[in-house]
Formats: structure tokens, sequence, C-alpha cells
């Protein structure tokens, strides 16, 4: 057992956002415990091999955890994978994997831990969701739903979870300069159908590479994770913060104009 006074588990930790969160929870003493199926261990942070679209994965790697510690402060689902191209020619078994990874995941790893934080009646979840959970982006279509389902997904638990003392969170990054934008797998079908979609993917990719640190997004979750009252949705970046702003309140089929030109 450990005797670290918070901890934190989190998944999708090898890398960008996840990897400066483990991190930077790891610096402030936190003892970290990082699901991934790349990662390793390092000071502060251990790692357990996690393939999170297996939900017997997930469970084994929870009852690591629960093995290791007495408890659970924080958890962070963060792990992640995107897909683009035009809705009409994604395969079936992407989509799906889209899912996989970054609706269901979550939704594993939730299932795995509620049974320890309602044991001892206190807890904090945070989804890494997306800016385009509530902008969709053409041509990343599925992912954008994906977010938008684990937004949808957190509304709802964080009112079931509540007798428990258990929050609810997720922050919505925009525009972030990870190795995500590599690892993206594009889908090149139906091009002669939709000419734009190859311009607006690059367009949108360049606004990755020139987006916001991921240790800018890491500080934004030790926000939220220590924050007294947190809220159930958070924005990442003040600019983004703007754009949700302006959806509210500005009709959807103007807002939702305005961003096709901005992929066209």
């Amino acid at each position: 057992m450990n005797t670290f006074s918070h901890t934190l588990l989190l998944t999708g930790g090898s890398g960008g956002i996840g990897k400066a969160a483990a991190g930077l929870f790891a610096s402030r003493g936190w003892l970290v415990y990082e699901l991934s199926r790349h990662g390793s261990s390092y000071e502060g942070v251990t790692h357990i091999d996690c393939d999170v679209s297996s939900p017997e994965q997930v469970r084994q790697a929870v009852a690591e955890v629960m093995r290791l510690t007495d408890h659970i402060d924080v958890v962070i689902s963060n792990a992640g994978m995107g897909i683009s191209g035009p809705v009409e020619f994604t395969p079936v078994v992407e989509a799906k994997r889209q899912f996989d990874v970054n609706f269901f995941g979550t939704f594993y790893l939730v299932q795995a831990v509620l049974p320890a934080l309602r044991k001892q009646m206190y807890g904090r979840i945070i989804f890494t969701s997306s800016v385009a959970a509530v902008l969709s982006v053409p041509y990343q279509s599925l992912y954008s739903a994906s977010k938008a389902a684990l937004n949808a997904m957190a509304l709802a638990l964080a009112n079931e979870v509540r007798p428990y003392h258990i929050q609810v969170s997720c922050l919505m990054p925009g525009d972030v300069a990870t190795g995500f934008t590599s690892s993206r797998v594009k889908g090149t079908a139906g091009a002669d159908v939709y000419p734009h979609a190859e311009k607006a993917v690059e367009a949108m990719e360049r606004d990755e590479q020139n987006g916001m640190s991921a240790k800018k997004m890491a500080k934004a979750l030790w926000r939220i994770a220590t924050s007294r009252f947190p809220a159930p949705l958070y924005v990442g970046g003040w600019q983004y913060k703007i754009f949700c702003f302006l959806d509210r309140i500005l009709p959807k089929r103007l807002v939702n104009r305005i961003e096709g030109m901005m992929y066209s």
C-alpha cells in the first residue's frame, strides 16, 4: 500500500496531454498510476499495460491499482485516437474503433473504478473531451461524435454519482500540438466525390501543430482536479471559449455554416 496523500489514475499517459499531466501531478507529490499500451514507469508514475478498448484489460488494470493503493482521489480518462475522412466513405471497422477507444474506453474505465469510489464515498472523474464535441469538424465527424458522446455521458453520470460525493467533469481542449496529429488514421476514399476533404484535414492539422502546448492542458486538468467546486464542462484555451460562447448565442445554422467555410 502507498502512503501518498493523493492518488491519480490516468489513461493515455504515454504521450501528449496525458504524459504532461502525469508528470505534473507526480511533480506535485501525487502518486500516479498510468494506464496505456506503450508507456513506462518513472519517478512518481507507475505504468500498467492496458488497452482501454478491452474491458477485461481495463478491469484487470484497475484491480492492480487497487491492490497497490488504498484509495483513488482522481481518475482522468484521457486515452484517445482520431480518424478523418468523409462519413460516406468511412469504413465501419474504423468508425467502431474510434468509439471503442474514445467512448467505450472511458465507459469501461468508469465501470471499473466506480465500485471503489462509491465505497470510499468520494472521488473525481475527468474526461478529456474536445471542442469538437460542441463544434463538429467536417471530415472528422466520427471523432466529433465520440467526444460529444463523452460530454453527454459525463453530464448524466454526474447526477447518478452525486449521492456518493463523486464529481464528474469534462475538459474540452481546442487545438493542441502533440503526436496525436501524426497518429491520426486518415481516410482517403471518396476524394473524387469530396475534393475538399484533403485540404480541410491539412488545414485542421496545421491548426493543431500551431496550437496550445500539452503542458497548458495538463495545468487545466490540475485545476479541475483540485477545484473545490468543479464545473461539469471546461473549455481549454481562451479563444475556444469565445467560439463556444458564440455557438450558444448565435443561430446554430450560422455557426455550422461558418465552420464549414473554414474547412472548405
